[in-house]
């Protein structure tokens, strides 16, 4: 392979230590939501979790693929203690934003050097741009068309 795998793999490590720590946190966020919208943000939360640990799952398949140990390790999980929605929802941001940065980092390491793990890597930037979107729009007052802002 024409791409610097030890850069890779390490990228990829990162990736599951990063959709692993997405899964507890969005785990957490879910218990802590309360007011009459809970029911339906509490199964967005759990839908996010399921799917950090799927694209967690991926990234490990993908290092054993490459014939590389996967981490056991976990992201930062830092507990800000801050439970209003609009707070989960941006730290939510903030989470989806670093991870989009990651799998750009892959993207550029194994831009023309693998059709296998380029793909990987941009169906993943298109998804998190997605989910960022998402919660972008999620962030908005009722009637405001503008992108959030921070």
């Amino acid at each position: 392979m024409s791409f610097d795998q030890k850069n890779v793999v390490s990228l990829l490590n990162k990736i599951v230590e990063m959709e692993l720590a997405g899964v507890v946190r969005y785990t957490h966020y879910s218990f802590m939501v309360f007011g009459y919208n809970r029911i339906p943000i509490v199964s967005w939360l759990r839908e996010q979790a399921t799917e950090s640990m799927g694209h967690a799952q991926q990234a490990g398949e993908i290092i054993t693929a490459l014939g590389e140990h996967p981490s056991l390790g976990i992201g930062p999980l830092l507990e800000t203690h801050k439970h209003d929605v609009g707070d989960i929802l941006r730290e939510a941001l903030d989470n989806e934003r670093a991870g989009i940065q990651l799998y750009k980092d892959l993207l550029a390491a194994v831009e023309g050097k693998s059709v296998w793990l380029e793909e990987y890597a941009r169906s993943m930037v298109m998804q998190e741009e997605m989910h960022a979107f998402e919660v972008d729009k999620m962030l908005r007052k009722p009637g405001d068309i503008k992108s959030f802002k921070a």
